[in-house]
């Protein structure tokens, strides 16, 4: 995972100091290969122990750690031509013309995906798309947009044979997951990790002894904490006029490319998606004779 997609993922939650820290490091992030811990904390006008405790943060053990994953996200982002490019779409304004506000939701959207997909290990989709195969029951889980992608994923889990549901009331919610055991699984989605009502929901599935599954923003969230895999999107809060869009694009991508798995590594699923699909087509093409 890039050490630059990590900072942003957070920076809303960092402190005075760290955010200081973060704003150096994602405006000049060459010049940590020539600094030590020291040095960089009298440029960005902190101190060394708010450096030590941010490269903690980040989940890496010290600053020696940290400037070796920068320089590694450096060389990675040289080879493969990206730029660490300001997101355009906090820029969008009432004056823009349609061209100019679908080119910069084009590019928020393409931004926010790619950071979605580098905040995600591809051990942790795998484990995940292993814990909802073998799963007696799902639970998915969300409110307001959260919500809409949750019945989503239910619908396409449900066109493979899996027995999963979804519902947009918290109390039912609730209510199915006091019902919930060894076994079944909870696919708990919040964009903060943070949401009341889910917390409540995957308490109650953990004290009952059911797996979970979160996808949340990055970071440790009551939600995530909670959870035996994390997953990640990305949306960015400061973006309010776009917020709920790009946190539906993020999550979808991920609950996407979990159902795409899940088809691949199954057979049976393929044949139910292919009869599926084969009843639907057999479905409106009777109505059009």
């Amino acid at each position: 995972m890039s050490t630059f997609t990590k900072i942003k993922a957070i920076k809303d939650s960092l402190s005075h100091s760290e955010t200081k820290l973060a704003d150096f490091i994602l405006n000049s992030p060459n010049t940590i290969r020539e600094l030590s811990s020291q040095e960089l904390a009298n440029v960005a006008g902190v101190s060394q122990s708010s450096v030590v405790k941010f490269t903690q943060k980040l989940d890496y053990k010290g600053y020696p750690t940290f400037k070796l994953a920068v320089i590694d996200a450096l060389n990675s982002e040289a080879l493969s031509g990206e730029q660490n490019n300001e997101h355009l779409h906090g820029k969008i304004t009432l004056s823009d013309s349609l061209e100019q506000l679908a080119t910069k939701l084009l590019s928020s959207k393409v931004s926010v995906l790619n950071e979605t997909k580098n905040l995600n290990e591809e051990r942790y989709i795998e484990q995940a798309v292993s814990l909802i195969k073998s799963a007696k029951r799902i639970l998915i889980c969300g409110l307001g947009g959260s919500a809409l992608v949750g019945y989503d994923f239910s619908y396409k889990l449900q066109k493979i044979g899996f027995s999963a549901i979804a519902n947009a009331d918290s109390h039912a919610q609730l209510a199915l997951a006091a019902t919930y055991s060894k076994g079944d699984l909870v696919f708990a989605i919040s964009e903060s990790g943070q949401t009341h009502e889910i917390v409540q929901i995957c308490q109650q599935a953990k004290q009952n002894g059911a797996s979970i599954i979160s996808l949340t923003k990055y970071g440790k969230t009551q939600v995530s904490s909670l959870a035996d895999i994390k997953l990640y999107s990305v949306a960015e809060e400061e973006s309010l006029r776009l917020s709920s869009i790009l946190a539906r694009t993020a999550q979808e991508y991920i609950i996407d490319v979990l159902f795409i798995a899940i088809t691949q590594s199954s057979r049976q699923s393929r044949k139910l998606l292919e009869k599926t699909n084969t009843t639907v087509a057999e479905f409106r093409k009777s109505k059009s004779t």
